[in-house]
């Protein structure tokens, strides 16, 4: 399993929320991450969800 990377910004760009997580593939990291999102009502900010690869896996400004 890999960890994935979620980071959500304000519109000034700083950092409301960050966390890690374990995924097996990209796929379901997109899922986790989105879940995720939704939990911390953050789903509407700007975000991203990078793997450890360095790919953008989910992305929303």
């Amino acid at each position: 399993m890999d960890i994935y990377k979620i980071t959500v910004f304000d519109p000034k760009g700083e950092t409301l929320f960050e966390d890690s997580f374990e995924a097996k593939e990209d796929d379901e990291a997109k899922q986790i991450g989105e879940k995720k999102l939704e939990e911390q009502g953050y789903i509407e900010h700007t975000h991203r969800v990078v793997s450890p690869r360095g790919k953008l896996i989910l992305f929303h400004s």
